[in-house]
C-alpha cells in the first residue's frame, strides 16, 4: 500500500499514512478464537472418564432394548449387544442366561452335549476349570459378563441367533467360596441355574477313580479321554476296575452329599431346576423339562457320547465284597442295588 502525497501549496508538503486494513484485525481475532476453542475441547475430553463413557454405552443399549417389542417385560429375557460382532436380524430375539452346576463325573459333559444339540443353545463348557478365571470374585464376574454378552467363543457358540447361553460350573471351582456374590449377580442379571447331580454317589465314585487312573495310564492308544464317542473306546475304559478304600468310602460319600446339599441351600433363592443324571437317562421327558425351564422351542436332543460304565456295580469294582459290607446298614445301602 503506497503513501499518499498531497501538495497544499507551493511551499507545503503533506504525507498521509494509510489506514490499517480491518482484514488483519479479523484474522487475529479468528486465530485467537480457534486457539481458545481447541483448548476448551481438550479440557472437556479430559473430563470424560471411563464412567462417563460407560453411561453413554448404557444409554445406547437401553435405547436398543426399548426398540425391541418385548424388552423389559421379563427379567430373564435379555438382548445382549456383543462387542465382537453384530446380532443383525436376531438383535430382538431374546436370550436366556443359564449355568449348569454339577460335580465331576456326574454326567454333566453328556448333558451339556444334549443342550448344545439344540439349534439355539450355546453352552460353553467348563470355563472355570482355568484357575486364572476364578482367582477372585472380580475375575469370575468379568468372565461371566463376557459369556453372557455373547463375546465368549467356543465350538458351541451359536452367536447371532442364540436363544440361551451359558456354561458348566463345577462346585469346586470357586462357586461355593463366592456363593453370596454369585447369587447377587444371578438375581441382578437374570441367570437361571440348572443343578445336575447323580443319585447314586457310589457310581460317581467309581467313575472318578477310573478317570483318575486313565489320566496316567492313557488306555486309549496313549491318550486320556474323559468322554468317548464309540462303544469300543467305552469298553476299553470300562475294563479297568478300581479298588475302593472301604475305610474312607463312607466319609467320601458323606462329603459329596453334604456338598450338594450346601449348594442347593446357597442358591435356593435363585431361579433354578434340579435334575438327576439317572432320571435323564431313564426318562427323556426330563430333557423336555429343561427345555421348558429355559423356555426354548422343543427339540428331540441327541448326544454322540457313549456311556462308559454300564455293567452292574459288582462287576465294576475289584473289592466288591468289602464295599458291600461297608455300606450295608448305612444310609448309603441303597447304592448297592
Amino acid at each position: 500500500m503506497s503513501e499518499e502525497i498531497c501538495f497544499l501549496n507551493k511551499d507545503t508538503l503533506v504525507i498521509k499514512t494509510p489506514k490499517k486494513s480491518p482484514l488483519i484485525l479479523r484474522m487475529v481475532v479468528l486465530l485467537f478464537a480457534m486457539v481458545c476453542g481447541v483448548y476448551i475441547c481438550l479440557i472437556c475430553l479430559k473430563q470424560i472418564n471411563p464412567h462417563t463413557k460407560a453411561k453413554f454405552l448404557n444409554i445406547k443399549v437401553i435405547e436398543h432394548q426399548k426398540s425391541c417389542p418385548f424388552s423389559g417385560q421379563d427379567l430373564y429375557m435379555h438382548y445382549p449387544q456383543p462387542r465382537t460382532f453384530t446380532r443383525e436380524e436376531c438383535g430382538c430375539n431374546p436370550v436366556r442366561y443359564f449355568a449348569i452346576f454339577s460335580m465331576q463325573r456326574s454326567g454333566s459333559g453328556w448333558f451339556e452335549t444334549l443342550l448344545n444339540n439344540h439349534t439355539n443353545v450355546s453352552s460353553n463348557g467348563e470355563i472355570f476349570s482355568v484357575k486364572e478365571r476364578r482367582i477372585n470374585i472380580s475375575s469370575i464376574l468379568k468372565t461371566m459378563d463376557k459369556v453372557y454378552n455373547l463375546d465368549w467363543f467356543t465350538s458351541a457358540s451359536k452367536n447371532e441367533c442364540s436363544a440361551a447361553v451359558g456354561f458348566k460350573w463345577m462346585l469346586n471351582q470357586g462357586l461355593m467360596e463366592h456363593h453370596e456374590e454369585i447369587v447377587e449377580y444371578f438375581k441382578k442379571k437374570g441367570v437361571s441355574a440348572i443343578f445336575l447331580f447323580r443319585r447314586n454317589l457310589l457310581r460317581r465314585m467309581i467313575s472318578v477313580l477310573a478317570n483318575s487312573y486313565d489320566k496316567d495310564a492313557k488306555l486309549l492308544n496313549g491318550t486320556h479321554k474323559s468322554h468317548v464317542h464309540s462303544p469300543l473306546e467305552a469298553q476299553i475304559l470300562a475294563n479297568y476296575k478300581p479298588k475302593i478304600n472301604a475305610t474312607l468310602m463312607i466319609k467320601e460319600l458323606n462329603k459329596a452329599n453334604e456338598t450338594t446339599t450346601r449348594a442347593l441351600e446357597h442358591f435356593k433363592s435363585t431361579r433354578h431346576i434340579v435334575v438327576y443324571y439317572e432320571d435323564v437317562i431313564n426318562n427323556r421327558t426330563k430333557v423336555k423339562d429343561v427345555q421348558e425351564f429355559l423356555r426354548l422351542p422343543y427339540r428331540n436332543l441327541k448326544s454322540r457320547q457313549v456311556r462308559i460304565h454300564t455293567a452292574p456295580l459288582w462287576e465294576q469294582v475289584q473289592n466288591w465284597d468289602d464295599v458291600k459290607d461297608a455300606l450295608n446298614g448305612t444310609s448309603f445301602e441303597t447304592f448297592l442295588h
